[in-house]
Order: C-alpha cells, then sequence, then structure tokens
C-alpha cells in the first residue's frame, strides 16, 4: 500500500522534467534563430525609438500637440479675447466728457458695422452723419447746456460769428483726447481680459498690443473714408425730426450762416429753458412697475404728430396709447393708410372713434395688429389697465359745429355710463373710459375714477361732482391741417399718466406741449393727483403751475416772466368744438 504514492510521485516528477526539457529546448533553438543577421529579432531590425516630447511646464502633452496642430485655433481665440476686452475697456474707461459751445457733452467710441456718427440730445432726439465708414461709431452724448455760455451768446448775438470755429476747436480737442484715452482703454481691457483668460504674461501683452493694432487700423478707415460734407445732410429721429422745419435746412443754414444768426440764438435759448424745466421737475419717481400712459387726440391727419408720439414712447418708456380720437379729418378710405405707423409705435395703440373719423376708418383700425378699438362701452385689458369707451355718435366731416351739450352726445354718454356700472357689478370694474367729447364724458360721472376725452383742441382737468376725473387733450396734431390752411398754429400737446400697478389710480401726470407749426416753444409740466386742478389757458405760462402740498415744475421758452395768470376755466359743454 505504501508503494503506491511513491509510484504517483515519481510519475509527476518525471513529467514536470520533460516539460522543463523542452521548453529549454524551444528557447535554445529562438536563441540560435534570432542570432541571425537579419531576423525578426535582430536589434537592428527594430525601429528607432522615437524620444519623449519634451513636457512644458503647467501643459500637458495632448494640449501641446493640439495646439501646434491647430495653430488658427490660437489666432482666433487670441483675437476673440482681444476684441472683447478692447470693448469692455472702451465702455468702462473709455469716455471723455468735453464742452462744445455752449454744451456739454460725452464722447465715446463703439464698435459698427457702418460707422458714421450719432448725437444724441435727450430728451429731444437724435441726429446721425454718416461722417465715415468703420468698425467704430462716434457717439457724443450732450448731457446739459451751460447756462452762462448760452446766455452770454444770447446777450451778444455777434459772438455767434466766431461760434462755428470754437465748436470746430473744441471737437478737434475732445477728438485728440478721445483717441487717446481710447488708445489706453482697449489696452488695458485686452490686456486685463489676457491675463484672466491665459494667466500668462506673454500672451496678455499679445492680446494688448493686437488690440492697439486693430484700433489704428479703424482710425485709419476712419481717417480715409472721412466725409466733412455729412454735416450738410444729417439724419434726425425723435423730436427733432421737425428741426428742419424750424431753422431750415443744414445745407442752407452752412451756405447762410449769417441769416440765421438770431433764429440759432432764439433757439438756443428755448432749449435750454427746456432742459432747466426737466432738471428742476419735482422730485417724483415712478416706481419701476408704475403703468405709463400717453393720451393724445385730434391728430387730424399730422404725419409728424407720429415721429413725436413715438419718440415720447421712448423716452418715457409708455406702456399703452390711448387716442380720444378725429385722427382723421375727412374718414374717407383714401386716408386710412395715414392710420398704418399706429401699429409700429413700441407700445399698445388704444382708439375711440371721433366726430371727423368714419366707420370705415374703425374697421380698418380695427383690422390692425397691435391696435385696440374701443366702442358700445366694451373693455379690453392692455397694459394691465381695463379700458373702456363709446365711439362718438357724430360724424362731421365737413367740420360743422356741433352745438355743446348736444342730446346725441348725452344719450351716449348715459348709455355708456349704464354699461360701465354693469361691469363694476359683475366684478369687472372699467379702470379708464375714454370719448372723444368731453359732453359724452361728463355722463359718466361715478361710474368710472378716469375719464379721457379731447375734441375742444383745449387742455382741460377737473374733477366732476360725483368724484370722476376728466382730462380733456389739446390737439397732438397741432390743430392738423388747420395749421397749413390760414388759421393760428396751435401747440401740439400730448400727457403722460402714471397710474399705480395695484389700485390702477393716476398718482401723477406731465404735461407735454412743443409749439406748432413755425414756432420753436417747448414746455413740460408735472401735476400730482394731490394738487389743486390748474386753470386752463390758452397761453402756457411761465410761471409753475399752482402748487400744494407738492409743486410742479414748469419752462416755457417763448412766454415773458411776467406773463398774466390765466384766465377762470370755463365748464367744458361750453368749449367751442372743432
Amino acid at each position: 500500500m505504501a508503494r503506491a504514492p511513491l509510484r504517483s510521485f515519481g510519475a509527476a516528477v518525471r513529467s514536470f522534467g520533460n516539460a522543463v526539457g523542452r521548453r529549454g529546448t524551444a528557447a535554445r533553438t529562438l536563441l540560435r534563430r534570432s542570432a541571425r543577421p537579419g531576423a525578426p529579432g535582430d536589434p537592428a531590425r527594430r525601429p528607432p525609438r522615437r524620444a519623449a516630447p519634451r513636457r512644458r511646464a503647467g501643459v500637458l502633452p495632448e494640449l501641446a500637440h493640439e495646439r501646434r496642430a491647430r495653430p488658427w485655433l490660437r489666432a482666433l481665440g487670441l483675437t476673440a479675447v482681444t476684441v472683447l476686452g478692447a470693448w469692455l475697456g472702451l465702455l468702462t474707461v473709455g469716455n471723455v466728457h468735453k464742452p462744445v459751445g455752449p454744451m456739454d457733452t460725452t464722447m465715446t467710441l463703439r464698435p459698427s458695422i457702418d460707422g458714421g456718427t450719432r448725437i444724441n440730445v435727450a430728451p429731444l432726439g437724435a441726429l446721425e452723419l454718416e461722417s465715415h465708414t468703420a468698425p467704430l461709431r462716434l457717439d457724443v452724448d450732450v448731457t446739459r447746456l451751460d447756462p452762462e455760455r448760452v446766455g452770454s451768446l444770447v446777450d451778444r448775438p455777434e459772438t455767434i460769428d466766431g461760434l462755428q470755429d470754437r465748436v470746430t476747436a473744441d471737437v478737434e480737442s475732445g477728438t485728440r483726447d478721445l483717441a487717446v484715452r481710447s488708445s489706453l482703454a482697449v489696452v488695458l481691457g485686452a490686456t486685463t481680459l489676457g491675463l484672466a483668460v491665459y494667466r500668462r504674461p506673454r500672451r496678455a501683452l499679445a492680446a494688448g498690443g493686437l488690440a492697439l493694432v486693430l484700433l489704428a487700423a479703424s482710425a485709419g478707415t476712419a481717417a480715409a473714408t472721412w466725409n466733412p460734407k455729412a454735416v450738410l445732410e444729417p439724419k434726425f429721429s425723435g423730436l427733432l425730426a421737425g428741426a428742419p422745419s424750424l431753422v431750415g435746412n443744414a445745407r442752407s443754414i452752412a451756405s447762410d450762416f449769417d441769416v440765421y444768426q438770431k433764429e440759432l440764438a432764439r433757439l438756443v435759448t428755448n432749449v435750454t429753458k427746456l432742459y432747466d424745466a426737466v432738471s428742476t421737475l419735482p422730485t417724483y419717481a415712478p416706481d419701476p412697475s408704475t403703468i405709463r400712459a400717453l393720451h393724445v387726440s385730434d391728430i387730424h391727419l399730422n404725419p409728424a404728430s407720429w415721429s413725436i408720439i413715438e419718440s415720447l414712447v421712448d423716452q418715457y418708456e409708455i406702456d399703452v396709447v390711448i387716442d380720444s380720437g378725429d385722427t382723421m379729418d375727412h374718414g374717407t378710405a383714401a386716408e386710412n393708410s395715414f392710420l398704418d405707423p399706429a401699429a409700429e409705435l413700441g407700445a399698445p395703440f388704444v382708439w375711440v372713434r371721433g366726430n371727423h373719423d368714419s366707420l370705415t376708418t374703425q374697421q380698418y383700425l380695427r383690422e390692425m395688429e397691435n391696435v385696440h378699438v374701443l366702442d358700445n362701452g366694451e373693455p379690453v385689458d392692455v397694459a394691465g389697465l381695463r379700458i373702456a369707451g363709446m365711439g362718438d355718435p357724430q360724424f362731421t366731416p365737413d367740420r360743422s359745429v356741433i352745438a355743446a351739450g348736444d342730446p346725441a352726445e348725452r344719450a351716449s354718454g348715459r348709455a355708456l355710463a349704464e354699461i360701465l356700472r354693469l361691469h363694476a357689478e359683475a366684478g369687472r370694474p372699467v379702470d379708464i373710459a375714454v370719448a372723444h367729447n368731453p359732453v359724452l364724458a361728463e355722463e359718466i360721472d361715478g361710474a368710472v375714477p378716469l375719464a379721457l376725452a379731447g375734441h375742444t383742441h383745449n387742455r382741460k382737468q377737473h374733477d366732476l361732482p360725483r368724484g370722476t376725473r376728466l382730462m380733456v387733450e389739446g390737439s397732438s396734431g397741432g390743430g392738423g391741417l388747420r395749421a397749413v390752411e390760414g388759421e393760428a398754429p396751435a401747440d401740439v400737446q400730448a400727457s403722460v399718466l402714471y397710474l399705480d400697478q395695484d389700485t390702477r389710480r393716476l398718482q401723477a401726470w406731465d404735461e407735454i406741449t412743443l409749439g406748432g407749426l413755425g414756432l420753436t416753444s417747448a414746455e413740460v409740466r408735472r401735476h400730482y393727483v394731490d394738487d389743486p386742478l390748474a386753470e386752463p389757458s390758452d397761453a402756457p405760462s411761465a410761471q409753475p403751475s399752482p402748487t400744494g402740498s407738492a409743486p410742479s415744475g414748469t419752462a416755457t421758452p417763448n412766454a415773458p416772466p411776467d406773463t398774466p395768470s390765466p384766465p377762470a376755466r370755463e365748464p367744458a359743454s361750453t368749449a367751442t368744438p372743432n
């Protein structure tokens, strides 16, 4: 029994030895083959080993290989960082404050596709000059007019002879200062951003140098394409769109400058007083959530009214425009195209029919986008307000006189009042009611907090016996075509209403009055609801409107300081309608 395990152990030893022997034989055969010249195992046939790439400090080998493989990506990235940094530098520290003649200005370079020069005269508008073609635009913001410098021009009109040379010298000096400051701004901006992105001083300095090269190239392009005659053909926008009609076009002013000395002095004086009016208005700052409504009326086919309304919408950030009628003169279908700008004012347009507007006019507006037509007391919800109205029951395209207190107007007013009360009882009270004729609007007293009307071409406001505040707007078209038909030109009037978003009640309002055809006057007057209502007047007063618990600001460029007190207010029902 003991021999069996010994025999098994011996067999296992013999098997292991045989396996080792076979492996040794195979190893010796492989060594002999590899010893032959040119054999696969010969070291001479092995390819030379590549030296490992040197690893740059702080850069992975794969990233270094990528940078060598795609240099255009590196250049594109550097250019993007340079342009962005230069732009940020211009925005932050690239401004130059420079007096130009009687004005204090801020000059800035801005990236642009077409180039040119833009002069902003807030809140009046802007004018653009095609002065050059380059990837940079020169922005000049008129921040204020110096009363002392303007006063010297007005007191001594002969000094205007040298105004052109003085302005030219100021502009050249400002341009030089702007060039130096812009160079420093783009280099600083590009270098700072390059250091933040690459974290390597050499690459950051490269970005700063490239920014300076790009700025120099842009300046060279602007100089090569400079058009000195661009000042003769400016493009006006906003309220400045009427400037050529007030003082003549720029080409005639440049050629006959001496003829316009007195007109220029008067215009500068008026604009100065307008700036004083805006800067000295009461410190009422509407909450960002305040609803701003622009009330206009009686445009009467005046095409300039659309530019004025659009400018006011932009300057005052208007939420809704409310037109209380008589947009047309005869109400014919041929006049309908005049209404097209109403859809593109930058705010919803709410309209009610006047006695010069036909049902054809109303249907044309009803089919337009961004336009809401009021009639038969049906309310619309616009900009957080519920507004309802009733179209005028009479149509008088021949300008026939409607007797004050006409039964048709009062009957329509009573019908509208009943509809408004039904809406209130149903839990949907109306915030503002709009009618064209104040006679109609007087009948809705007590049914709505605020009523708007027009028709009389004479601005008035008063509280009705049952608590409704009635605001009658003047003509936002300056009387329309009547201004060129021999009648005395009327003022262009509009009002900005500030309403609380939660209560939807009136808090304050600005009365805006612009001189009519051939005039250069301008007035901005602010009122609070707590103020005693101002007595209306056919001529604006140079003194501030009556004040109660809070002041009201006003300025009238053409009115003398000792303008007498306005006459007593007449009832709306006795006003002479158009």
